[in-house]
C-alpha cells in the first residue's frame, strides 16, 4: 500500500499538442514534465524550491522514478496533477497522481525520490541537509490544525 503525504500540492496541465504521438496520446517520457510541474508547486509551497536548494548550496537529483499508467492521457485534455509530500528527512520522497481533471478518473501513479547532494563537493548526503527539514518542519507547523501522521 502506497504511504499518505502529510502535504499536497496541485496543479493543472493541458496536453500540449507537441506532447502527443500520431494517435493523439501523450508520450510516456511526457508525463516526467507533468511531474516536474507539481514537485515544483509542492516545492514552493514548502518554503524550499529549487532555487533556496542552489542557494543552500545543494542539489537534489532524482535517484529514482517510477511510473505506473492505467489509462492514456490525450490531446487537449486537461490533467489535475497532485503532488504529496511522503519522506523529507533522510531524501525527498513524493508520490503523484494525474486524473482527468473533470472526472477525476486516474490516468497515472508515479513516484520520484531525490537525495541531497552537496555542491562544493559533489558528495551525496545521507541525511537531508537541517536547512531544508527546517524550512519543511516550519511550513507544515504554520497549516491549520491537523494530524499529520508519522514524520519520515
Amino acid at each position: 500500500m502506497r504511504a499518505k503525504g502529510v502535504h499536497a500540492a496541485e496543479t493543472h496541465v493541458t496536453v500540449p499538442f507537441f506532447d502527443v504521438d500520431s494517435m493523439e496520446v501523450v508520450w510516456h517520457g511526457h508525463y516526467v514534465k507533468y511531474l516536474e510541474v507539481a514537485r515544483c508547486a509542492l516545492l514552493d509551497e514548502l518554503g524550499h524550491n529549487y532555487v533556496r536548494m542552489k542557494e543552500t548550496g545543494y542539489a537534489w537529483p532524482i535517484i529514482d522514478l517510477q511510473l505506473r499508467y492505467a489509462r492514456p492521457a490525450r490531446f487537449g485534455q486537461i490533467l489535475a496533477v497532485r503532488a504529496e509530500l511522503v519522506e523529507w528527512r533522510n531524501r525527498l520522497k513524493i508520490h503523484y497522481t494525474l486524473s482527468d481533471a473533470a472526472t477525476g478518473e486516474r490516468l497515472t501513479r508515479a513516484s520520484t525520490i531525490q537525495v541531497a547532494v552537496r555542491l562544493a563537493d559533489g558528495e551525496m548526503q545521507l541525511v537531508s541537509p537541517a536547512v531544508f527539514v527546517d524550512d519543511v518542519e516550519r511550513h507544515l507547523a504554520s497549516l491549520p490544525s491537523r494530524s499529520t501522521g508519522p514524520t519520515p
